[in-house]
C-alpha cells in the first residue's frame, strides 16, 4: 500500500513539474527583449520557401531579402538570428507558444493580424496577384471564371480571397482554391495543368518567372485587391524588441544598407 502510495505521489510531483515549466515556456505577457539581448539570440519563424525574400537554395542554406535584412537588423545589437521552418498556417501558434520569436518572411500586415500580433513598422509594398499560363487566355479575374484556383495555405492572399469574394472567389471552380503549403509544389501543378490560376505575392511571382528560363509563357494578372505591406509580427507583449526592430530600420536606411539589399535581391529599391 505503501509503495502505491508513494508511486502515486511520485507521478504527481512529475506531472506538477512538468506542468509548471510547460507554462513557463508558453509565458507570454512580459517583453521577450532582455532575455533575447542577454542569450545574444532570436529565434525567426518562416516558410522556407518563399522566394525571394526568406528560402532554401540547392545548397540547403537558408537565405534571401529577409533573411539578409533580419541579420542587418539585429548585428546593430550583436544578436545572432535563428532562422526555423514553420507550417506558415500555424505562424501565430508558433510566436505565442515562443517556439520562434518573431514572424519574418513577406508577412504582410492586416486587420485580421493584427487581432493576433503586434506588427513592426513597415519595410515594403505587396499586392496579391494570379499568375497563370499564357495559353489559359486569362486576363483578368473574371477570365478565372469555372477556372481552377491555387493559393497557399495560411497565406494572406487566400485570407483576402475568402474575405473579399466578389473580387475573385465568386469565379473560380466551386467557389474554391486548392491550398499548398509551399509556392512550389504550386508552380508544378500550375505547369502541369492541374490548376489554372495561382493566387500569390507580387513579389514572389516576378523573382519567380526572372528566374524560369520560359518567363514568356506565363502572364502576371493584377487584380481589386488592395495593396498590402511587409511588416515583422511579434508577440503583443514585445513592445521593446519591437522599438529595437523599428529603430534598426531607420538606421539602415539612412546608412543605405535597406536599400543596397533591396538591390542585391530586386534590382532596385522596393523598400518604403
Amino acid at each position: 500500500m505503501k509503495k502505491k502510495n508513494y508511486l502515486v505521489l511520485t507521478i504527481a510531483t512529475l506531472l506538477a513539474i512538468i506542468s509548471i515549466a510547460g507554462c513557463g515556456r508558453k509565458k507570454t505577457d512580459i517583453d521577450q527583449w532582455s532575455r533575447i539581448n542577454s542569450e545574444k539570440r532570436v529565434i525567426v519563424g518562416l516558410d522556407d520557401s518563399f522566394v525571394p525574400m526568406g528560402f532554401q537554395n540547392k545548397s540547403g542554406e537558408i537565405i534571401g531579402f529577409d533573411i539578409d535584412l533580419a541579420r542587418a537588423v539585429f548585428d546593430l545589437y550583436d544578436i545572432k538570428v535563428d532562422f526555423q521552418s514553420i507550417d506558415w498556417s500555424m505562424k501565430e501558434n508558433e510566436l505565442q507558444n515562443q517556439t520562434i520569436d518573431l514572424i519574418w518572411n513577406g508577412y504582410s500586415k492586416s486587420p485580421e493580424r493584427e487581432e493576433k500580433v503586434l506588427f513592426s513598422d513597415e519595410y515594403m509594398k505587396n499586392e496579391q496577384v494570379v499568375v497563370s499560363l499564357k495559353k489559359n487566355n486569362i486576363n483578368n479575374f473574371s477570365d478565372m471564371k469555372g477556372k481552377v484556383l491555387g493559393a497557399q495555405n495560411g497565406s494572406s492572399g487566400y485570407t483576402s480571397f475568402e474575405a473579399q469574394p466578389e473580387i475573385l472567389k465568386n469565379f473560380v471552380k466551386d467557389q474554391t482554391a486548392i491550398l499548398y503549403d509551399g509556392f512550389n509544389e504550386a508552380f508544378m501543378d500550375l505547369k502541369s495543368g492541374r490548376i489554372d490560376g495561382l493566387l500569390i505575392d507580387r513579389v514572389y511571382a516576378n523573382y519567380y518567372l526572372s528566374h524560369e528560363d520560359n518567363l514568356a509563357d506565363y502572364s502576371i494578372i493584377s487584380g481589386g485587391f488592395d495593396s498590402e505591406a511587409f511588416a515583422v509580427g511579434l508577440r503583443k507583449s514585445d513592445k521593446i524588441l519591437a522599438d529595437k526592430i523599428n529603430h534598426a530600420f531607420e538606421q539602415l536606411r539612412e546608412s543605405g544598407k535597406l536599400a543596397a539589399i533591396s538591390k542585391e535581391w530586386f534590382g532596385e529599391d522596393v523598400t518604403k
